[in-house]
């Protein structure tokens, strides 16, 4: 075969990149001569990601709830990646916050879109004999899921609603001490803290204390003020942050109140989620009022904030 100026030309770059590391270029295509093929199936990992489902009972739809919630979480995994890159960009522009959000809210489209899954899915008597085999987990322990939240706002707009006002200009860590979620996974009888909150607090309280710290000036809040400041046009900005703030604060937990309306809801007693968290007062984001960005609505919609989604899906769900 012909050695054509292209291929000695990238030998040349290529020799000068391994010498400027002190390494031998012949010891690398010597590499590249001896490695198989890749394969499609070895580059995703596909047999150890098709082995990662290990249900705990003999339904069948229990694997239906595994790999559902694993997509999710790759699905959070994957906004996660955009939220560290606008909050670790070195001179963000409006263009690089709007094409970052417009991922992110591409991935929280097929989240909600993709929720009926949940909801119609299963059969609802599968699900209610499995679902006592998971105690005391809950997807209320979505780590990722919380890490989002603090990467969006400000953290006292995370702050249950009833504390907001009184700690608005309180320290990060007086705040932590009031997120919204950590009053969603109380005992139904007592008001006492859950084992599955001991244990979310346990694993994940210390490295969201940390990326609260770490983003009070990066949170997509802060950041959007910054491009203000700057003089910037922020007209796409804003429309991508009041997409991503009905996806996250509304479309999301509605997703999940269909899902408990439709099989957790039952006459005359509701039965608790599998955390035994209030899911009825935590899911409607019309009693939570949980708005990252408050600034981007009019009083009206604030004032009404989901109360028009949830009375359309008690209607579509009630048992």
């Amino acid at each position: 075969m012909e050695i054509t100026p292209e291929i000695t030309d990238r030998l040349s770059k290529l020799q000068e990149k391994f010498a400027a590391m002190g390494q031998d270029i012949n010891a690398y295509l010597d590499g590249l001569l001896y490695a198989d093929y890749l394969t499609y199936w070895d580059y995703i990992h596909l047999d150890t990601l098709l082995s990662l489902q290990t249900p705990k009972t003999p339904f069948p739809d229990e694997e239906i709830f595994i790999m559902y919630h694993q997509i999710t979480e790759l699905y959070f995994k994957l906004t996660l990646h955009e939220c560290r890159q606008i909050s670790g960009h070195a001179t963000l522009t409006s263009g690089f916050f709007v094409e970052r959000l417009k991922r992110i809210n591409a991935y929280f489209t097929a989240l909600v879109s993709s929720f009926d899954i949940m909801v119609d899915g299963m059969d609802k008597s599968q699900f209610l004999k499995f679902r006592m085999s998971l105690l005391p987990a809950s997807g209320f322990q979505s780590g990722q899921y919380r890490m989002i939240e603090i990467y969006a706002a400000d953290l006292i707009r995370l702050v249950d609603k009833s504390k907001r006002e009184e700690l608005t200009a309180s320290t990060v860590e007086e705040q932590f001490e009031y997120l919204y979620w950590k009053f969603g996974a109380s005992e139904l009888s007592t008001g006492k803290q859950t084992l599955t909150l001991q244990q979310f607090i346990a694993k994940y309280a210390a490295g969201f204390l940390q990326l609260a710290n770490d983003c009070v000036q990066t949170n997509f809040a802060a950041l959007y003020r910054k491009l203000v400041r700057e003089g910037q046009d922020v007209t796409e900005v804003e429309n991508e942050l009041r997409k991503l703030d009905l996806f996250v604060n509304v479309e999301w937990p509605l997703s999940h109140y269909k899902s408990a309306v439709r099989y957790l809801e039952k006459d005359p007693v509701d039965i608790a989620a599998t955390g035994g968290t209030n899911w009825q007062k935590y899911l409607p984001p019309r009693f939570q009022k949980r708005i990252f960005f408050p600034f981007l609505w009019t009083e009206e919609q604030l004032e009404e904030w989901g109360k028009t989604w949830v009375m359309n899906i008690l209607k579509s769900y009630k048992i």
